[in-house]
Formats: C-alpha cells, sequence, structure tokens
C-alpha cells in the first residue's frame, strides 16, 4: 500500500509538467476562441490524440498510479488550461469509465476503441444518466429499457439531459430503468452503437460556462440494441436484480449506502478539477496585482489586495490537500468514514467559485472584460458547485455520515 505523501515522485513530475505545457501552450492559445464559438475544440483533441493525452492508455497509466494523485494531478493541469476545453478532452472518459466498470472484456475490447477513434479520425463519446426529472434525484428516472426475448434486443425509449457530448457522440452510454420496483437499483447500463436509429439529439444547451464542451438532449425513441450492448450481460444482470429485490426486503438502505460509496471515489477527480481553474484565475490576479500601478505603486502593496491574494491561495492549498487525500483513500481502499470524498469536492468547488470571483475584482473593471481570461475562468467555475452532485448534495452527504441519520 503506498504511503501518503505531499511529494510527487519523478515520474509523477515529468507527466505534471508535459500536461502543462499542453495546456500552455495549445489549450491556453485556443480557449478565447472556442469559448466564443461555443462548438467542440476538434482540433484542440486531435492535438491531444497526436501526443498521447486523448487515450483510454493514457487516463488508465493515471488511474492505475498506486499513490492515487494521477488523475487529479492531471485533470488540475488540464483545467488549469482551460475548463471548457479540458472538458472536451476528458468527458469522453466518463462513457469509457462506464463500460470499464460494468463492461465484460470483450465488451470493453470491442466499444472503448470506437469512443476515442485515432488522432487521424477522432471519436468521442457520450455517458447518458441525468433527465429533465432524474438528476440528483437518480430514483426518478423514467427512461424505460424492455427486453425483447424473440429478438433479443432491448428497446430504450426516454429522454436525456445535460450528457457531455449527447448526440455527437460516436458510443452513447445510456443508463435506463429495467425494474421500476428497485429505485436506482433496478438499473442497467447499455451501448448504443454508431448510427443506431432511434437515437437523436434533442436541444443543444447555450450554457453560462464550459462553453467550448458539448452539452446537450440525447432523445430515444424505440432504439433498438442487441442483446450483447447490454453492459455485463443479462445472465449478471438478472443475478443482481435478484440479490436487489432480496435486499430490498431486508437491508435496503445498507445498499442505498453502498452505492452511495461508489459515487463518493469518484468525487475528487472533479475537486481536481475546480482546483486547476482556481489555481489559474489566482495567478493571473497575482501577476495583475504585481503590475498593476495606482497613486504610484503596485496595487499589491495594499492590504486590501494583498490579504486578498493570501486567502485565496491558502484556499487553493487546503483544497487540493482535501483532494489529494481523498484520491489517495479511495485508490489504497481506505473507507470515507466522514465522507471525505464529499468533502474534497465541495470546498474545491466553492473555492473555485470564490477565487474567481476575488480574481475579478483585484482586476477591477478589466477583469469584468473578455480581455482578460478572469471573466471565463468564474463562468466555467459555475459548474463545479453544480455537476457530480451539488454543493447541497455534497452536504448531505457529509451530513448523512457524520450523523448516521436520515437528514432530509
Amino acid at each position: 500500500m503506498a504511503e501518503f505523501t505531499l511529494d510527487l515522485n519523478d515520474d509523477q513530475k515529468q507527466v505534471r509538467d508535459w500536461l502543462h505545457g499542453f495546456a500552455a501552450d495549445v489549450i491556453r492559445p485556443a480557449a478565447s476562441e472556442w469559448d466564443e464559438r461555443e462548438e467542440t475544440p476538434w482540433p484542440v483533441i486531435q492535438e491531444a490524440a497526436k501526443v498521447g493525452i486523448y487515450s483510454l492508455d493514457f487516463y488508465a497509466q493515471q488511474f492505475f498510479d498506486p499513490t492515487g494523485l494521477g488523475i487529479p494531478m492531471a485533470m488540475e493541469e488540464l483545467f488549469w488550461g482551460d475548463a471548457g476545453i479540458a472538458l472536451s478532452i476528458v468527458g469522453t472518459g466518463l462513457a469509457a469509465v462506464g463500460v470499464l466498470a460494468n463492461g465484460t472484456e470483450e465488451q470493453i475490447g470491442t466499444w472503448i476503441p470506437q469512443m476515442y477513434g485515432d488522432a487521424n479520425d477522432v471519436k468521442v463519446a457520450a455517458f447518458c444518466s441525468s433527465e429533465p426529472d432524474a438528476g440528483s434525484d437518480v430514483a426518478a428516472m423514467r427512461t424505460r429499457a424492455v427486453y425483447d426475448e424473440a429478438k433479443d434486443e432491448w428497446v430504450l425509449d426516454g429522454t436525456k439531459t445535460w450528457a457531455t457530448n449527447g448526440g455527437i457522440a460516436n458510443v452513447h452510454v445510456v443508463v435506463a430503468v429495467v425494474d421500476a420496483g428497485l429505485g436506482s437499483k433496478g438499473h442497467a447500463s447499455f451501448i448504443v452503437p454508431p448510427d443506431t436509429p432511434g437515437l437523436s439529439q434533442g436541444q443543444k444547451f447555450k450554457k453560462h460556462g464550459i462553453r467550448a464542451s458539448h452539452t446537450a438532449e440525447v432523445v430515444l425513441e424505440g432504439v433498438r440494441v442487441p442483446g450483447h450492448c447490454l453492459l455485463g450481460g443479462k445472465e449478471k444482470l438478472d443475478e443482481r436484480l435478484a440479490r436487489a429485490r432480496e435486499r430490498a426486503k431486508s437491508g435496503g438502505e445498507r445498499v442505498k449506502n453502498a452505492a452511495m460509496a461508489t459515487f463518493e471515489a469518484s468525487r475528487p477527480a472533479v475537486g481536481a478539477m475546480a482546483v486547476g481553474t482556481a489555481r489559474a484565475a489566482y495567478e493571473v490576479a497575482l501577476d495583475y496585482a504585481k503590475t498593476r500601478s495606482q497613486f504610484g505603486r503596485p496595487i499589491i502593496d495594499n492590504q486590501g489586495i494583498a490579504f486578498q491574494l493570501a486567502d485565496m491561495r491558502t484556499q487553493i492549498d487546503a483544497a487540493r490537500l482535501l483532494v489529494w487525500r481523498a484520491s489517495w483513500m479511495a485508490t489504497t481502499g481506505k473507507p470515507f468514514t466522514s465522507a471525505e470524498g464529499s468533502m474534497s469536492k465541495l470546498y474545491a468547488s466553492e473555492t473555485a467559485k470564490k477565487v474567481t470571483a476575488q480574481a475579478i475584482q483585484i482586476l477591477g473593471g478589466n477583469g469584468f472584460t473578455r480581455e482578460y481570461p478572469v471573466e471565463r475562468m468564474h463562468r466555467d467555475a459555475a459548474i463545479y458547485t453544480i455537476f457530480e452532485g451539488t454543493s447541497e448534495i455534497q452536504r448531505l452527504v457529509i451530513a448523512r455520515t457524520l450523523s448516521g441519520m436520515p437528514i432530509r
């Protein structure tokens, strides 16, 4: 088991510096353009594919880092470059992780390469879970999957929303209800192959931030997928549903808590994204404060500015420490007895919103314009307190974990 350490090893430092260079040289110069265009930055994704960043192999290497710091380190550097473009680069990973977590070896080998394509013909994938009436409340999901035994096909009907790469993806991974009586335990995940009839893009959202990342509704109308597109296979699903029915009779709450623990493990990565955006805004504000003069001296000479910067840096470092602790705990199998995963995501998300707002204030009128990047960073930071569980949900998870009470 890897001991917790704040010192990156030589390999980790090399990867960090490589990612930072890509973020500085490729992502940042393109950030403003693609934010204005509100389109998927295909040329940047292709560049990331050419150097090996946009690939399953890269993320697998970081995921299996025994210290647990590979993924948060990578997320921080890419999102330091720009949140919208970075999310376009890493968004496919959501679908890939869904297949890795639930799929058979054959499904993993078949579908994940199709999610990424190659450097000459890049593809993206979409993970479709949220619905208009089922975001934090996953038990309210309405998309249904019905098995047609005669044809060995699943028929999917429903509407998904807030899907990163939804509608433009080569491969969609769709979560649907197969047994409504079991709540979230009655869900299953399905691969929808390229060009499957019945799947279409609904509304594309014009967003406040992360505008270079494509977000849209996905409409499923009588979508038929072969039986082998059920992740994990039908035998495994039937066994899981049978166990869930038995547990629901006597231990339903225990099952619910186990599922919550799974979500807990993924949240530090979002916290790392928030740390990257906060760090970027802080660095812009610090440089500006040292070079901008008022009344014959740099504005950082004023305590009102200097103390803000001191607080910003302190909060960023504290957020990173929470993210790293939770990532290390998840990798080494230590239980989140105090909801440490939610703690890291909550604090880092709130820090990103606060720090980017302070950066605008330090830049004054310039910070309010699109001539400086902190305006964009502030818009981007708003998403961190919303996706992968809102800040309110994180507080609920933490409070329930600490108290052992069903707080509502």
